[in-house]
Parts: structure tokens; sequence; C-alpha cells
């Protein structure tokens, strides 16, 4: 039996990233932010997403009130350390300092990036 992703497909991710911008939002607001409808097949299209985030534990819904609410439960940033994570795990046998590496020596960065790093490693060091 396949095992059920932990990670979210790009669709899931827009869902997330509206309600990180609006906190809260019924199936009928996300369907009117990501497709600028509220067709009956676009509201389905974001109940199978968000029944997804649900059973991820990415997404919880407010039954209190009606229509139910859906709020993320995961922030931005938990969700980078997660995704960063397994693909350590995946590619680097679990070592983020060797993805790191591989980021900093590929990834252009220009001269205020790579002085915001420093700044950021050395606040590291000092703690």
């Amino acid at each position: 039996m396949v095992k059920p992703s932990k990670d979210v497909t790009a669709a899931e991710l827009a869902i997330l990233e509206k309600l990180w911008e609006h906190e809260r939002a019924t199936l009928k607001q996300l369907s009117k932010w990501l497709y600028g409808a509220e067709t009956p097949s676009d509201i389905a299209t974001v109940q199978k997403l968000i029944s997804r985030l649900e059973a991820k534990g990415f997404v919880g819904r407010d039954r209190d009130c009606w229509p139910h609410q859906f709020a993320a439960i995961v922030d931005r940033d938990e969700l980078i350390s997660k995704r960063l994570q397994a693909t350590a795990d995946e590619l680097c046998d679990g070592t983020m300092g060797t993805l790191l590496t591989h980021l900093v020596k590929s990834a252009k960065f220009n001269s205020r990036q790579r002085k915001r790093l420093r700044r950021l490693l050395d606040d590291l060091d000092s703690e």
C-alpha cells in the first residue's frame, strides 16, 4: 500500500498561500481567490485540496460556524523547514550542512545577500 505524502502539491501550496495571507477562509472564498469564480466545479476542487491538507495536518477546520472556516495550522517557516529536511534526507543522507553547502555554492548570491548570510552565521555563532 502506498503511504500518503506529507509534502504538499503546487495546488495545495496555493491554498496554504491564501490561508497564510488571509488567516481564515471558507471554500467559496478560496475558490474565488484561486479561480476567480465560485462554480460548483471550482468549489469541489478546493474541497478536495482542503481535505488532503487536513489529512496531512496542514489545515484545520472550524466546524462551529457555517459555512466552515479553514485555517493553516502550519506556518510558512515550518513548511520550508520540513521540505528542506525532506530534501536533505533524500539527497544528502539527512545532513542539512551538505544541502546548505550545495545551495551556497550553486546559488548566485549578490553582495547584499552574502553579507546577510554572514551576519546570520555570526549571530548563530554568538548564541
